[in-house]
């Protein structure tokens, strides 16, 4: 089972969001980039979360980042790829969408990108 770390800094998400691999599901959009050409984390994933002012007001978007948290916490450490850094995005239907089912979006999302680990 793998650590998660966080993503904190702006070009750190742009880095991500350059590779250009993302899975678009109702619930989320995720995407990933290996940290091979980086420094290495020691088996460590690196996950951040945002959401545009797309999803809603202020205490909307943290309530969206919030149910990101808690579905990376569920699926990522037992099912993502090591040494990758994820980027997960909240979309309007985050909010009401059943947390069963914002759990298979990433775990769906997870297999689409090659990254998924049984």
């Amino acid at each position: 089972m793998a650590q998660l770390e966080r993503l904190t800094r702006r070009s750190e998400f742009l880095k991500v969001a350059s590779s250009r691999r993302k899975s678009v599901a109702p619930g989320l959009i995720l995407q990933a980039l290996s940290q091979t050409s980086g420094p290495q984390t020691g088996g460590a994933l690196r996950v951040g979360f945002t959401a545009s002012r797309k999803v809603g007001n202020a205490v909307a978007r943290n309530r969206a980042r919030r149910r990101l948290r808690a579905a990376a916490a569920a699926v990522l450490p037992d099912h993502a790829a090591i040494d990758h850094d994820y980027v997960l995005i909240a979309r309007l239907e985050t909010l009401e969408r059943p947390f069963a089912d914002l759990l298979g979006d990433l775990a769906a999302g997870l297999k689409r990108l090659g990254v998924y680990r049984a």
